[in-house]
């Protein structure tokens, strides 16, 4: 049950970041982009509204899942794709995904990611899983 609504729920938050250009997804404290990336096993677009912190490399997203012990499909989908398409407010970009491991991983998630969204360890706790990370660059027009 959780899970099925946990779906619904995303199809309203990418209707709404979509209907509204993102308007009302971001905060002062939370930044949201709409990613949609091919399903690895359907090949059709995936869409998810991802939380990201911007880096002069790209964006930063991670897979916290709200703590659930398992990565989401949106990260799954992404590790089996090279690029993807992101929409920030009304901006659409194509993005190089690109999974960060091991000691650049633990860098991004301590140095960025827990300085700038300290709230997020929680979710890692919860999960007693490490939290995936990715690097989104974006690609030249």
């Amino acid at each position: 049950m959780n899970r099925g609504m946990a779906r619904i729920g995303n199809h309203i938050g990418v209707w709404m970041y979509r209907t509204l250009n993102g308007r009302l997804a971001s905060t002062k404290n939370a930044h949201v982009l709409l990613l949609t990336v091919r399903g690895r096993r359907t090949g059709l677009p995936r869409s998810a509204c991802v939380r990201y912190l911007a880096t002069t490399d790209g964006f930063l997203v991670w897979g916290t899942a709200s703590g659930a012990p398992h990565d989401p499909d949106w990260f799954r989908n992404l590790r089996s794709t090279a690029t993807a398409e992101v929409q920030i407010d009304a901006r659409h970009l194509q993005v190089r995904a690109r999974e960060l491991t091991g000691k650049e991983r633990d860098a991004a998630w301590t140095d960025v990611i827990l300085a700038a969204a300290p709230t997020v360890a929680r979710y890692a706790a919860k999960a007693k899983r490490t939290i995936p990370v990715a690097l989104l660059t974006p690609l030249q027009d």
